[in-house]
């Protein structure tokens, strides 16, 4: 009881091969599409007139480049690139920042997973007695 699509002989369920794409449909959606736009379209603009004042801002300063600590496992404590120690880190950012408040500037801590919490705490010590009180911890990103 099966039907026969294809093959040889022209029984009666023989079914003709058409090659031919019936655009039909696709251009009766992109008349009512373009339908739709030509009647939304005058009723987005604004016809009420209004007379805006100018704005003039005064142009924003770039943002001082960040300034990044990285606490190595062993204790080892860099500024940027350049290996320092705890004592002299106070001099090392303010060299860095200029004539800049230290309060204001953002310092990144970046720490080994086995960095012992005695060595970042003198980092976070020495950042505090010289007055950089804005501090933020970098990690890695698990999302995927």
């Amino acid at each position: 009881m099966g039907a026969k699509l294809s093959g040889s002989g022209g029984g009666k369920y023989a079914i003709e091969q058409n090659s031919e794409i019936n655009v039909t449909p696709f251009v009766d959606v992109m008349l009512v599409l373009l339908i739709i736009f030509m009647v939304a379209a005058p009723l987005a603009t604004v016809s009420v007139e209004v007379k805006l004042p100018r704005a003039v801002a005064p142009p924003q300063q770039n943002p001082p480049k960040p300034i990044y600590i990285s606490i190595q496992s062993d204790g080892d404590v860099f500024v940027g690139d350049f290996r320092t120690d705890v004592m002299s880190l106070g001099e090392e950012l303010t060299g860095q920042i200029g004539r800049r408040n230290p309060a204001e500037e953002r310092i990144y801590i970046r720490a080994d997973q086995q960095t012992r919490y005695g060595d970042f705490m003198q980092v976070m010590n020495a950042l505090q007695d010289n007055g950089f009180y804005s501090v933020a911890l970098v990690g890695e990103d698990q999302s995927t």
